[in-house]
């Protein structure tokens, strides 16, 4: 689930909560709360996609495909 993939993703690039709350513009509380229990805006899909440099679809789980294609 998206879930696992974010914290993946984080703990990949070995940043912490803070750290990508930061990056995206909101509390550290907020960015835990949208990789639990919250949905996640669609803005900070975006910005986590090219941050990461994956596809929405890998985040969401769509897709097993990481990187992408440029």
């Amino acid at each position: 689930d998206y879930i696992q993939r974010m914290r993946n993703l984080r703990e990949d690039s070995d940043k912490t909560q803070q750290q990508i709350a930061d990056y995206l513009g909101t509390s550290q509380t907020m960015y835990a709360d949208m990789s639990g229990a919250n949905d996640l805006p669609i803005h900070h899909l975006l910005a986590l996609c090219k941050y990461y440099n994956v596809s929405a679809d890998y985040i969401l789980g769509l897709s097993n495909i990481k990187q992408i294609s440029k």
